[in-house]
């Protein structure tokens, strides 16, 4: 492994290790649903020994199938909206609290690249979502964010898991 991919992979494994311990401390447990990070964030959470009593589940649904049928996404949204919008990450982080024990949520979502994108949506844009058990389900907070195609495909998905595991600090 080189250094830039150890540093990396080491700056995930920290900010895990702070999510572990906060919701630990918190005594909630989490979800994640992912499609353009495929895993990284959920990877990045079992690094650290004792995470069972924090991460509840993952679920990677890189296709608009699998959002779908994972996590419940309706297919009019995906329509409507694409698969990398604002109401698709709130119905990917609701579904993923809705089909998990989980107390939160995150959803990401976006077009790491280097193909894929739009005008209106271009490469390194990612959306991210985060339920809460016990809000409503109107309350899910989303935000979309741009990485930039120069970051590349691993710095984009790197960027996105980075934000993902901040939205579940407590």
């Amino acid at each position: 492994m080189l250094d830039a991919d150890r540093n990396l992979h080491r700056e995930l494994v920290d900010l895990a290790a702070r999510v572990i311990a906060g919701n630990l401390a918190a005594g909630r447990t989490v979800a994640v649903a992912e499609s353009c990070t495929g895993g990284l964030v959920g990877s990045a959470l079992t690094e650290i020994a004792g995470s069972s009593k924090v991460f509840d589940r993952g679920f990677i649904s890189y296709s608009n199938a699998a959002k779908q049928e994972m996590l419940g996404v309706s297919p009019d949204i995906i329509d409507t909206f694409g698969a990398v919008s604002v109401a698709v990450a709130w119905a990917m982080a609701d579904g993923a609290l809705k089909r998990s024990n989980a107390d939160v949520a995150v959803a990401i979502t976006g077009v790491a690249g280097p193909d894929g994108g739009s005008p209106n949506k271009p490469v390194g844009t990612v959306v991210f979502a985060v339920a809460r058990r016990g809000e409503p389900s109107e309350e899910c907070n989303a935000e979309m964010q741009h990485f930039g195609a120069e970051n590349g495909r691993a710095g984009v998905r790197h960027q996105a898991a980075l934000v993902a595991l901040e939205l579940l600090l407590p």
